[in-house]
């Protein structure tokens, strides 16, 4: 009697496979709003955009943890610069009582970038945040333009100004102004999903809650048993926190995918430009500490307008 072996997947493919289909079931739960693809990991459609130089640093008073690193350093050859997270997030602050909105996005393009430079599994998560932070400036164009006209206001070199985006001056220029506009104007809907700026946000909030308790889990030692938990670990315990009560079934079975494929913690400590978890704890606490101070002035301003269960 002849066996013929059967052929198997290897195991990734199968793995990559399964995620691909429960990615594109999952997002018949997860609306689009309407984002268009043209090519760029986060701009919205517009030829005419240009990136703003480096926010500035909050004032002098900005309280950091004790023993927090003078100055971050800059890491050479990556897309995710701790340095600069810190910086956007910093500017975020720089108005009492309120989170301006453009330094916060620009946060969020550095937090992509690290979500990003963990894999391609990771993209299932990092491309829905991605639509959520387009979204927020494409409706702070569609305000501007509507504000200043259609063409909007121009500088001197021809080119369309922040201004048209409503990040500077508009409505969408923080949290609170956006909050108080689309309430007034009747975009918010707390009994169906809509794609307001309101409600974009607060995904965006719940995933940075997860972003900054994994953070958290990194800065820690080890246990009892002197053992350190994986990246997957730590995720998947901030997931259970952040996201997984808003997320349904199926996502979460997806996320568990993602989890597994998670690089290991030395990656992890390169990404902050440190070689060992001695050096890394100071320099990720100065990062966890500017991310609890933003989540925390956004979740009042957001619960201050009972926001934090929109559908």
């Amino acid at each position: 009697m002849v066996f013929h072996r059967r052929r198997t997947l290897p195991r990734y493919l199968l793995l990559s496979a399964m995620l691909a289909l429960l990615f594109f079931l999952s997002s018949f739960w997860l609306p689009q709003g309407g984002v268009r693809d043209c090519g760029s990991v986060w701009q919205p459609c517009l030829s005419f955009y240009r990136q703003q130089p480096e926010a500035q640093l909050a004032p002098e008073g900005w309280a950091e943890p004790a023993g927090a690193p003078p100055l971050l350093q800059e890491c050479p050859g990556q897309s995710f610069q701790a340095r600069h997270l810190l910086q956007y997030l910093k500017s975020s602050l720089t108005d009492a009582d309120d989170v301006l909105l453009e330094p916060y996005l620009q946060s969020w393009d550095q937090l992509l970038n690290f979500m990003e430079s963990l894999g391609t599994m990771v993209s299932f998560f990092s491309q829905k945040v991605k639509e959520k932070v387009v979204l927020i400036r494409e409706l702070s164009l569609k305000h501007g333009t509507e504000a200043h006209g259609k063409r909007g206001p121009r500088d001197h070199s021809g080119l369309q100004t922040p201004e048209s985006f409503g990040l500077k001056t508009g409505a969408y220029r923080s949290v609170r102004s956006m909050v108080e506009a689309e309430l007034k104007a009747g975009t918010v809907d707390f009994s169906r999903r809509t794609d307001s700026g309101c409600r974009t946000l607060l995904r965006l909030h719940r995933s940075l809650l997860w972003l900054k308790l994994m953070l958290e889990g990194l800065a820690e030692g080890p246990d009892a048993d002197g053992r350190y938990k994986t990246p997957g670990e730590l995720s998947r315990d901030a997931y259970k926190v952040a996201l997984a009560p808003h997320h349904p079934w199926l996502l979460r079975q997806a996320a568990e995918f993602v989890f597994h494929a998670l690089p290991d913690r030395r990656f992890f400590l390169q990404l902050v430009c440190v070689q060992s978890q001695r050096e890394a704890a100071p320099v990720l606490r100065v990062i966890i500490h500017a991310l609890t101070l933003v989540h925390a002035q956004t979740q009042r301003i957001l619960a201050e307008h009972d926001m934090l269960e929109l559908p």
